[in-house]
């Protein structure tokens, strides 16, 4: 039954007009409406960037940290606090540059949260520079005569450290993004979303015309998403063809069900003993 509690957005915004994060905060608000959960249940954690400014607009608790620390200050959190639904937010360049070695770590580990990237293929913040998942060959104001390197490809990566929900949506098709959002959260573990989301700024490649003439859900096509093998291969498809949808889903047992200290329940629910604190202090004070 869907919540009378909407989150819908708080205040204006600082996105240029036409960005692609605008579909993604209706989506995100119409997905959890449509959950049930209040904003009172919802801990946004987000890093630094425009994707990063998402929490800014919509109800819900937010925690804003530094640039590319999302997912460590998301895992605390959840950690401390099993009842929240934690959903991590960034860029590609938040999460998959200064971030990246967390996100490795979080795919493996199987932390209980949801994170959504927004995939625009620049850093849009801080001016357009190229990130980790721009195209070879593109121009940007870092790489005047191209990017040299191969785009980081997170969807192969995740499905190869075995992430247990591993999708990507596109912000111009709200539907699919909503039924996208909402499947993640719904799942225990670790839900990585890619959002493609065109930046009509600095990034005139990936449009959205761009993505209207390729993208095509993997899923309506037949896809079975506990075919891992099929999964990886799909992942690497980008080109005439883009496919969204759910790439791999799998049950695995999350972080908290693994570590010995939460055997008794988040930390939250433990009783507060400073004395213990103080034991171990008294140890290494020199008296």
């Amino acid at each position: 039954m869907a919540n009378n509690t909407r989150f819908e957005i708080s205040r204006e915004t600082a996105w240029c007009p036409g960005c692609g994060n605008f579909g993604i905060l209706s989506g995100l608000s119409e997905a959890l409406t449509e959950l049930g959960l209040s904003p009172n249940q919802v801990l946004f954690v987000s890093g630094i960037g425009q994707a990063g400014k998402t929490p800014h607009y919509i109800k819900g608790n937010v925690l804003n940290t530094l640039h590319g620390r999302t997912l460590p200050t998301a895992t605390g959190a959840k950690l401390a606090n099993a009842d929240l639904t934690v959903i991590a937010i960034g860029g590609d360049g938040d999460g998959y540059a200064e971030g990246g070695n967390h996100f490795l770590h979080a795919v493996r580990k199987n932390v209980n949260i949801t994170y959504l990237v927004h995939v625009n293929q620049v850093f849009g913040l801080t001016k357009g520079q190229a990130s980790p998942t721009s195209g070879q060959g593109m121009v940007t104001s870092t790489t005047p005569f191209g990017v040299a390197n191969e785009p980081f490809n997170a969807i192969a990566t995740a499905i190869t450290l075995n992430g247990s929900f591993v999708a990507r949506s596109y912000a111009g098709d709200r539907a699919h993004l909503v039924k996208t959002i909402k499947a993640a959260v719904q799942h225990e573990g670790f839900a990585l979303v890619e959002i493609l989301q065109p930046c009509v700024t600095f990034n005139k490649i990936n449009t959205y015309q761009f993505y209207r003439e390729r993208v095509y859900d993997l899923n309506e096509a037949g896809h079975d998403p506990t075919d891992r093998a099929s999964a990886w291969e799909r992942s690497w498809e980008w080109g005439d063809r883009i496919p969204i949808g759910i790439f791999y889903q799998v049950s695995r047992p999350t972080l908290d069900k693994q570590h010995p200290a939460l055997r008794e329940g988040p930390l939250v629910r433990r009783e507060f003993n400073p004395g213990v604190v103080q034991q171990v202090l008294d140890r290494y004070i020199v008296k």
